[in-house]
């Protein structure tokens, strides 16, 4: 069945026009100019580093990596686009794509590499400028409740926005399976593994939502790995590919895992174990559950796993209160995803009241209460990382770890899968296509 976008994109926008003719009323504004940002120069070079658009501003504007435009909203008018698009024969300058939504904007375009004089009025102007350009313009900058107010907004996904995150979604997985099939056949380093995901899932390495974790063997149990080997693996244990897409600025975030032909037989069976636990949490969620209860009964599952497998011989309850789970996985359960990966207002409540992690769980991203709309990411995660575990070695507690089996998986490093998952009125609907 076609997705009628135009039309969930018209939606999207009217209730943007309402939500912010509301905020700006409440804020005592009459109006805020929206910068998409731009490109910052290396120290003491004239290359720029690579550059991600202002995600309040694509949140009208679906033109990821659009640079040095501006919005100018106020209510009961139509949205004024500053379109950077100057005459330059050293690039290639921006065009307005033939859709829909471009006919919602007066769209004026040029050079913009200052912002445009605003009317008389009260006004914000929210980006990455300075406070001397918002005197310039007389406008408030970054006002904090104002932005609170618009990560809010932010939260709970439009029909037009869980469109984009869908469609993310199914060009990473075919980036992923590209990438497991590279693996599988041979001779491929970590580099060509990259390489085969970007294109299979049709991107540049500048335009992935983030940089794209592919990890053979140990490098697996490196949490955000950041390099790509160029030299095939003598031998191939496994595979963990944490990689993404951008639709229209929606972030895709997918996690998945694999044994190579050279993994211990410990291994498979663990991956499988990994799988069947994401989709009990997935399975879990609805609206009102808090996520860091789900945090904990992640880690309560964790333990009855690894006592399943045998690499601990205590309870799965003592596993979690000596503190053995969460050495074999320190991070959070997952996280809001959405214009940005790690998605605004995920550490407060709906009302502003700030809602720190737990102190044994300081990596947890989201720590707030599930509710419809929100789409968020599952992905528990089981790793053998020897400055945490070693530590344990030495205390009382290692007693209770196999360390022989222990060893046996360190050379394959870890194993995370993850899915992104909306939450709806009645449980949860996962974007993720299988595998």
């Amino acid at each position: 069945m076609t997705t009628d976008l135009d039309g969930l994109q018209a939606r999207h926008l009217d209730a943007l026009e309402a939500a912010y003719a509301a905020t700006l009323q409440r804020n005592g504004l009459d109006g805020v100019l929206l910068y998409s940002g731009r490109p910052h120069r290396h120290f003491a070079d004239d290359q720029e580093a690579s550059f991600a658009t202002y995600a309040h501003f694509l949140h009208w504007v679906p033109m990821s990596g659009l640079a040095h435009s501006w919005l100018l909203i106020r209510p009961g008018q139509r949205p004024q686009l500053y379109f950077h698009a100057p005459d330059d024969f050293w690039h290639l300058s921006a065009t307005l794509p033939e859709e829909a939504w471009v006919e919602r904007f007066d769209i004026e375009s040029g050079r913009f590499d200052r912002p445009p004089a605003l009317p008389l009025g009260r006004f914000a102007l929210l980006g990455d400028v300075t406070e001397e350009v918002a005197a310039s313009l007389g406008a408030r900058l970054n006002p904090p409740a104002l932005i609170a107010e618009l990560d809010e907004l932010r939260v709970r996904k439009s029909d037009y926005e869980i469109a984009c995150l869908v469609e993310a979604n199914r060009y990473a997985m075919s980036g992923h399976l590209a990438a497991r099939d590279a693996f599988l056949a041979g001779e491929a380093a970590e580099l060509d593994i990259q390489l085969a995901y970007l294109a299979a899932s049709r991107q540049r390495e500048s335009e992935v939502p983030y940089g794209n974790i592919v990890g053979l063997n140990a490098h697996g149990g490196v949490l955000h790995y950041q390099h790509y080997d160029t030299a095939p693996a003598t031998q191939r244990r496994s595979l963990l590919v944490d990689a993404g897409h951008r639709h229209r600025g929606y972030c895709a975030d997918i996690t998945r895992s694999w044994a190579g032909p050279d993994a211990d037989s410990l291994f498979p069976p663990l991956i499988d174990a990994m799988t069947a636990l994401k989709q009990r949490l997935v399975e879990a969620l609805a609206p009102g559950m808090s996520f860091r209860a789900l945090h904990e009964r992640m880690h309560h599952e964790l333990g009855a796993l690894l006592v399943e497998h045998r690499l601990v011989s205590c309870s799965a309850e003592a596993a979690v209160a000596n503190g053995i789970t969460r050495a074999f996985c320190p991070h959070g359960l997952g996280h809001l995803l959405g214009l940005q990966v790690h998605d605004v207002a995920s550490r407060r409540a709906t009302d502003g009241t700030p809602l720190p992690p737990p102190d044994a769980d300081p990596a947890l991203r989201l720590t707030r209460e599930l509710e419809a709309g929100m789409v968020v990411t599952i992905e528990p995660g089981l790793y053998v990382i020897p400055m945490l575990l070693s530590p344990l070695r030495e205390s009382p507690v290692g007693a209770d770890i196999d360390w022989r089996r222990v060893e046996r998986l360190a050379p394959h490093g870890g194993i995370r899968i993850e899915d992104n998952v909306r939450i709806t009125r009645d449980g949860a609907d996962n974007l993720t296509p299988e595998p």
